[in-house]
């Protein structure tokens, strides 16, 4: 059977949008879109937080005092190890004067007060820490085990850490500034050829967090406001990124982040993959990933992290780090420009939207789903003049239905020639007549696809701000929901389940499609969305199921209005 392949119906879009959708969900989380990677640095074995491996040959080594005058300083050592806390702004950091390491980093889980602290650091069985040091063949220094001697500020915010002997010297200086950024200046003697570390492992994920789909772990930069990722998963060498463009560089899972804010002194960041092998009691031991001939099967299994290895212009490097959860609000108040880090889809709407999320649940509701809820009906407001105009363009379509057909079916046989290519005059006919049927009833085929148009920005925004924000992180809304970032913990998972059913009715009361196939794969949505929405958070489905109740109460006036003017 011959069909017009000219025009193109408002409901065939509607299900081109239906499907996009659908398929943008499934993509974003299963593919995230691929990053413009930095050139590979030069190959050399990465051994930082796992055993060393020997540098290649003419490698500098740090084993010895880096010049003569090192080794001429006077010996300023420590007789024991020592713990030494910072704390100032809501953060508290703990270090080991072994190495001027960061052993604990605790922050607030939000800036909501009385949030409860959050341990940034990820529990391992072994050395080195963030801020520890690696040589230039990216192997751990032998700073990291000199006992540094520790000069405390009196306000209990900084200290500075000193050493000199057999393993070189060296001065580390931190500080918590009055927004809770962590400041660090670090200071190895002999010149360039050291790293300073952040990382590898940002928080002790909880367990039902590690089994999300959502639960990505990568590093994050920022060149001139252009944002980038690496996923480590598949990462086996190191990746290298010029320091003259870099604004800041960290780490960050789905809701965390752990950034070094760097200046004009940093000349380079690099990227190294570890192996994650889980210890017991809960700690971990990162490795290096060997090389593509040298891994094990048991070993391409286990998941991968990124180390972030800052090596500087010369002797210094001072950066600010910043150690937190990922709120847009709070971030945007930062240098930097560390919202950068939210994933945030058109974000010119996107942001908006959170406020307005944020908003609602501060002077209307204090609940994030009742929160979800009333965000919906007001987006449903805001769209009803386009919604409307795409309902009364598709009931008047479907009106037209038996005479569009008709017409199809008087040129059926008559599309193709006797060898079977198109016929492209014959086409243009029918073209003309479905046009004028359209002219005639006074129906513009074009308006039911404006409005789709304009709502797919909003929808994709919300979207990303459902599935994005930490503020619903443990958010609960009623008995079976306690955490709307994670989808249902129960076999049975209702909300899926109910918004396939209002799907269906949805799709029932709205207009049919005339076309067999097109009328199938609208009755197949709901099974479609309730597989998808399945293991999505459970904030996604309370949105898609308020958004289905406010459209089948829209259709259902409608229906009545169109009862009584008939």
């Amino acid at each position: 059977m011959e069909k017009d392949s000219s025009h193109v119906e408002p409901r065939r879009l509607l299900l081109a949008f239906v499907l996009s959708a659908v398929f943008v969900m499934v993509w974003i989380r299963l593919f995230p879109p691929p990053k413009a990677e930095p050139p590979a640095a030069p190959a050399r074995p990465a051994a930082v937080g796992g055993t060393a491996s020997p540098a290649p040959a003419g490698a500098p080594r740090s084993t010895a005092p880096a010049t003569p005058a090192a080794s001429a300083a006077p010996a300023i050592t420590a007789a024991a190890e020592e713990r030494v806390t910072l704390e100032g702004s809501g953060t508290k950091a703990v270090f080991t004067n072994r190495g001027a390491q960061a052993l604990s980093i605790l922050v607030p889980e939000s800036s909501k007060p009385g949030a409860p602290a959050l341990e940034m650091i990820r529990s391992r069985d072994r050395p080195p820490y963030p801020f520890g040091l690696s040589d230039a063949g990216f192997a751990p220094h032998p700073l990291n085990g000199a006992l540094f001697s520790v000069e405390k500020g009196p306000d209990g915010r900084s200290a500075t850490f000193r050493y000199s002997g057999p393993e070189g010297t060296a001065e580390k200086t931190f500080g918590i500034d009055d927004k809770g950024l962590l400041q660090a200046e670090v200071h190895v003697a002999g010149g360039p050829g050291w790293g300073l570390l952040l990382g590898p492992g940002i928080r002790n994920a909880a367990s039902v967090e590690s089994t999300n789909r959502a639960d990505v772990r990568e590093a994050v930069y920022d060149k001139a406001g252009d944002v980038g990722r690496l996923n480590p998963e598949r990462a086996l060498g190191t990746r290298a990124i010029d320091g003259s463009t870099l604004r800041w560089i960290g780490l960050e899972d789905h809701y965390f982040l752990a950034a070094a804010l760097v200046g004009k002194d940093l000349r380079r960041a690099v990227l190294s993959p570890r192996l994650v092998i889980p210890q017991p009691g809960g700690e971990t031991r990162f490795e290096h990933v060997p090389g593509r001939e040298e891994i094990t099967p048991e070993q391409k299994k286990l998941k991968r992290e990124y180390v972030v290895i800052l090596e500087p212009q010369g002797e210094r490097l001072k950066v600010s780090t910043f150690w937190g959860a990922k709120e847009v609000e709070r971030l945007s108040a930062l240098p930097g420009h560390l919202d950068g880090s939210v994933r945030l889809t058109v974000a010119v709407v996107a942001r908006p939207l959170l406020a307005g999320l944020r908003w609602l649940h501060d002077h209307v509701v204090a609940n994030y789903g009742w929160a979800i809820i009333l965000m919906t009906f007001l987006i449903k407001v805001i769209l009803l003049p386009v919604t409307h105009q795409s309902m009364v363009s598709a009931r008047k379509m479907q009106d037209l239905s038996p005479k569009i057909q008709a017409v199809r079916d008087r040129y059926r046989g008559k599309m193709r020639d006797k060898q079977g290519r198109p016929n492209a005059e014959v086409q243009r006919k029918m073209q003309e007549e479905t046009m004028a049927v359209y002219k005639a009833a006074g129906v513009n085929p074009a308006n039911g696809c404006l409005p789709l148009l304009l709502q797919m920005p909003i929808f994709f925004a919300f979207y990303s701000v459902l599935s994005s924000a930490v503020e619903l992180r443990g958010a609960p809304w009623i008995a079976w929901v306690q955490d709307l970032s994670l989808p249902e913990p129960h076999v049975i998972k209702l909300l899926p389940l109910v918004m396939g059913v209002t799907q269906f009715l949805q799709v029932k009361m709205g207009p049919q499609a005339t076309d067999p196939m097109q009328r199938r794969m609208f009755q197949f949505m709901p099974v479609i969305m309730t597989v998808v929405l399945w293991g999505y958070p459970a904030g996604l489905a309370l949105y898609w199921l308020t958004n289905n109740v406010l459209t089948i109460a829209q259709l259902a006036v409608y229906k009545r209005l169109q009862e009584r003017q008939a």
